[in-house]
């Protein structure tokens, strides 16, 4: 602000510049400005503008117009990606025979997966068998 201007500033302008200068006073020398402060000079940046904000709170104008922006701009929306799923198990046919040729022979056979047509084969030999 300039020495010859006697301007009221609004409370929350006034609540910001003494944050900074808290923070200023107590800073390691080299440090960079927290994001709060920065969250909260982005938040009056929309009701007082960059360079008057920028003025008052002692900030670089272009550095303030900048996190501005990215304030303001959304971020950029993530890409699609592929993602391959691995297929699911599939429970084929099962089933569990007993086949009994009266003759005393027997057999039992787990089938997973199968035709019918050769479990038709299979019970066919067993009783054609002697």
């Amino acid at each position: 602000m300039k020495a010859g201007k006697c301007e009221v500033l609004p409370k929350d302008l006034l609540r910001g510049r003494s944050r900074f200068q808290a923070w200023r006073s107590r800073r390691l020398p080299g440090s960079r400005i927290p994001p709060v402060l920065w969250e909260l000079a982005v938040g009056l940046v929309s009701s007082y503008g960059v360079s008057r904000t920028a003025e008052v709170l002692g900030l670089d104008y272009y550095r303030l117009q900048k996190q501005a922006q990215e304030a303001a701009d959304p971020p950029p929306a993530s890409k699609p990606t592929f993602v391959e799923l691995p297929s699911p198990v599939v429970v084929g046919k099962q089933c569990l025979l007993e086949l009994d040729n009266g003759t005393g022979a027997s057999m039992r056979v787990q089938l997973v997966g199968y035709d019918a047509a050769e479990v038709a084969d299979l019970a066919g030999h067993l009783w054609n068998a002697e």
